[in-house]
C-alpha cells in the first residue's frame, strides 16, 4: 500500500490523494500473447489473469504437462528457450511476449541471457515488437535496492551468479531495439492480488525489505501491456 506522497514512483491503487489510479477501470483490448515461464509462480498468475482479461494465451513450456490451466483461449506448445526455431514458431501470430522466465542454477551459467537472445531473434523474425520481461530489483541501475539482507548476504554469495546472468539478459533486451519493459520486483511472495503497489525507479525508496506478491507483478505487467506503459523503461515494483 502506498503511504504518503509517491514522488517519482507511480502508485497502483484504487484510491488515495497522492496516487494515480489506473488499470482495472480502463479500456483493455483483447490480444494474442505468448507467455514464457508459465510453470513458475509469476507465470501461473500471468496465465490466469491474462485469460481473465479476455486475452488469447499461448504458453511455451519444456514440459507442457506442468501447465495445469485449461481454457478455450489457452494453447500450450512444447519448446525450450535454448531453441530459436521453437521460439520463432511459438511467437508466430502473437502481439506481445510476457516473460516470467527464471533460472535457479547457482553455478555460473548463461541459460537465461542466451535464452533472451534467442527470444529477441525469434521476435524479430516474426516482426513482433512488444516484450515485457520480469527481472529483479538489484539488477542494473537498481543495484542496492533489495535491502540489507540481499545486499550484504544473499547477492554476494548464493545469488551472485543468478543475478550476473540477469544483468546480461537485461543488456540483451536493452540492445534489442524492441518495445521492451523490464519489470524489477522486490522479493516475491504468494500474497493475493491487492492492486496496491508502488511502481517506478524509486519504488523501493526507504524500504528495508522491499517485497511484492506475484499476483500484483502479473497485474502490473498486464496493465503495462494493455495501456502501452513504461516502454523502454525498467520500473521497480514493491509495496
Amino acid at each position: 500500500m502506498c503511504a504518503g506522497r509517491c514522488a517519482d514512483a507511480e502508485c497502483r491503487t484504487t484510491r488515495g490523494p497522492h496516487s494515480r489510479t489506473f488499470g482495472l477501470s480502463h479500456f483493455r483490448t483483447q490480444m494474442q500473447v505468448l507467455i514464457l515461464g508459465a510453470t513458475g509462480g509469476t507465470g501461473r498468475e500471468l496465465v490466469k489473469q491474462a485469460l481473465g482479461h479476455g486475452h488469447s494465451v499461448r504458453v511455451m513450456a519444456r514440459n507442457p504437462d506442468r501447465v495445469k490451466s485449461v481454457h478455450p483461449r489457452l494453447e500450450v506448445v512444447k519448446g525450450d528457450i535454448a531453441d530459436t526455431t521453437a521460439l520463432t514458431a511459438a511467437a508466430k501470430g502473437q502481439e506481445a511476449v510476457l516473460s516470467a522466465l527464471g533460472v535457479n542454477d547457482r553455478k555460473p551459467n548463461t541459460i537465461l541471457s542466451e535464452g533472451v537472445r534467442n527470444l529477441v531473434r525469434a521476435m524479430k523474425r516474426q516482426k513482433l515488437k512488444r516484450l515485457i520481461f520480469v527481472s529483479s530489483l538489484g539488477v542494473g541501475d537498481s543495484k542496492g535496492q533489495l535491502g540489507p539482507l540481499y545486499n550484504r548476504v544473499l547477492l554476494p554469495t548464493l545469488l551472485k551468479n543468478i543475478f550476473a546472468d540477469k544483468e546480461r539478459a537485461e543488456e540483451a533486451i536493452r540492445e534489442s531495439g524492441l518495445e521492451w519493459t523490464i519489470v524489477r520486483p522486490g522479493a516475491l511472495s504468494n500474497k493475493l492480488l491487492t492492486n496496491r503497489y508502488r511502481v517506478g525507479a524509486d519504488a523501493a525508496d526507504k524500504r528495508w525489505f522491499p517485497r511484492v506478491g506475484r499476483a500484483d507483478v502479473a497485474d502490473f505487467m498486464l496493465d503495462a501491456l494493455e495501456h502501452h506503459r513504461f516502454v523502454r523503461e525498467a520500473p521497480g515494483i514493491c509495496y
